[in-house]
């Protein structure tokens, strides 16, 4: 599927252009051709090298976390939920820990944090994928799950609307909780169903009840708090439970007598391998898009849908 789209983007562009140079638009070519230098020159020096630096640190703290037996322990945890979302995962597997952290991340809104751990999630669940060409079930599950992602402190949206001046930035905490919180929800039901997983079974009832109840006292606690006391309260905890993790990590390391910076520095050299195998796919698919938008293909699409 991803092939026959790719291929669309310049098939259906090329068409676009010729039409429109043949109504008069002669730089209609041009813009096309400057396009791809600048959506491959965004892929690389925007996205993929910034991201780099996020990968190449945060690897390197998962990394500390997994010799100290941290993402073990949050396995550990989650597993009994886990082996019935995802029963292709084996038991106290580090794939577990990763798609935790992951989830936690996002559910404070710290996006910097979930997307190098989420892609070294993604790279732990193809590493037990028998068939490397085509996404296991547990890929299919993590991605969904991850895309529709719960967010119970949206740090950054809220840190985005104060910068472009919104008169209350916090505005948007209780709608953005249920609105992830039903996503999240139908995306795992759907996604159960097509897998065919037992929504109805005592622990992950147990487990979807608890997350519930827990948002529905996160609910009921910051709607006795100010437009003021909600932003800050949101900002300490995100920061906060960050620090904190980063400081167990390297702690529990310390503790369990593990050379720490070495663990670090072999975890961020995966990082950086990970972003050097990620930026031929960024370049593609950003240099589809372009294209595809610089021959007016996109506007003539967005008019229609409107």
């Amino acid at each position: 599927m991803l092939n026959i789209i790719w291929i669309g983007f310049f098939l259906v562009a090329f068409v676009v252009a010729c039409i429109a140079f043949a109504f008069g638009d002669t730089e209609i070519f041009s813009r096309i051709i400057d396009s791809t230098f600048a959506m491959s020159k965004l892929a690389v020096m925007d996205v993929a090298l910034p991201l780099t630096g996020i990968m190449t640190l945060w690897l390197g703290l998962m990394n500390i976390g997994e010799r100290a037996g941290a993402i073990n322990v949050l396995s550990r945890i989650v597993g009994p939920f886990f082996s019935k979302l995802f029963p292709e995962i084996p038991k106290g597997h580090p794939a577990s820990g990763q798609i935790l952290m992951n989830f936690s991340a996002n559910m404070l809104g710290l996006d910097n944090a979930a997307t190098p751990i989420g892609l070294k999630a993604m790279s732990s669940l193809q590493e037990l994928n028998p068939k490397k060409d085509t996404a296991s079930n547990a890929q299919i599950m993590f991605l969904v799950l991850n895309t529709s992602s719960l967010m119970i402190i949206p740090v950054s949206i809220m840190a985005m609307r104060a910068v472009q001046g919104a008169v209350n930035p916090t505005d948007v905490f209780l709608p953005i909780l249920f609105a992830t919180y039903v996503s999240t929800l139908a995306g795992l039901i759907v996604v159960a169903i097509k897998q065919k997983i037992n929504l109805f079974q005592r622990t992950i009832v147990l487990w979807l009840g608890g997350i519930t109840l827990a948002l529905g006292l996160l609910v009921w606690y910051f709607s006795t708090l100010s437009q003021e006391e909600i932003g800050t309260v949101s900002r300490i905890a995100g920061s906060g439970i960050l620090i904190l993790i980063i400081v167990a990590f390297v702690g529990g390391g310390a503790y369990k007598r593990i050379n720490v910076f070495d663990a670090f520095i072999d975890g961020a050299k995966e990082g950086f391998q990970v972003m050097v195998k990620i930026i031929p796919y960024l370049v593609g698919m950003l240099v589809g898009i372009g294209i595809f938008r610089a021959s007016g293909a996109m506007d003539y699409l967005i008019n229609g849908i409107g």
